[in-house]
């Protein structure tokens, strides 16, 4: 028997004949009229990450605009032609997200079509993230309901950085230096 297995074991048989016992979640989630945009933007600044917020007939330009010359990773299912396959050569990847919050500035990506892998989005020093407006919701309850827990999630808020004992924060150690994110409206 695993460690984990005798564990799980002794949590069974120390409950075992307890009554269950409802827990009430009283999430807020009665939102309807906030501007879920606005809020998601400002706390994506928040997290020192470059925010636009573009009409989304204008997005392919700007997707233009923010990759100039940088050689990106476009995921397989990103609707754009081309891509770099090496994360050890590229310069940064391009990607959809699964849903962003709203409230804590998170993007959260499962790895889906036009998302990329986990290495693909954690190894180059810039990510290019494309949200839509129907991506965005309020809090991390309904970010939580729109995702499969099966799926490998990645919860983004800014930039990757770390504050060492001193405090000092340094930027790019788990992933990319730069966020830099296009909401399209």
């Amino acid at each position: 028997m695993s460690a984990r297995e005798e564990i799980l074991a002794r949590v069974r048989k120390a409950v075992a004949g307890a009554e269950d016992v409802e827990i009430p979640r009283h999430y807020r989630t009665d939102r309807q009229g906030e501007d879920l945009v606005g809020l998601f933007a400002e706390r994506v600044d928040d997290y020192r990450a470059i925010v636009h917020v573009v009409p989304a007939a204008e997005v392919p330009g700007k997707l233009d605009a923010c990759i100039g010359e940088r050689r990106m990773i476009v995921p397989d299912g990103f609707d754009r032609a081309g891509g770099w396959d090496d994360v050890n050569t590229a310069d940064g990847v391009v990607t959809g997200c699964a849903v962003a919050i709203a409230e804590t500035g998170t993007i959260v990506l499962d790895h889906g079509p036009g998302q990329g892998t986990r290495a693909q989005t954690l190894v180059p020093d810039y990510h290019l993230c494309v949200v839509r407006a129907d991506q965005i919701v309020a809090g991390v309850p309904e970010a939580l309901a729109r995702l499969d827990p099966a799926r490998p999630l990645t919860w983004i808020s800014g930039p990757s950085a770390t504050s060492d004992i001193e405090l000092n924060r340094v930027e790019g150690v788990h992933g990319p230096r730069t966020l830099e994110v296009i909401i399209s409206t």
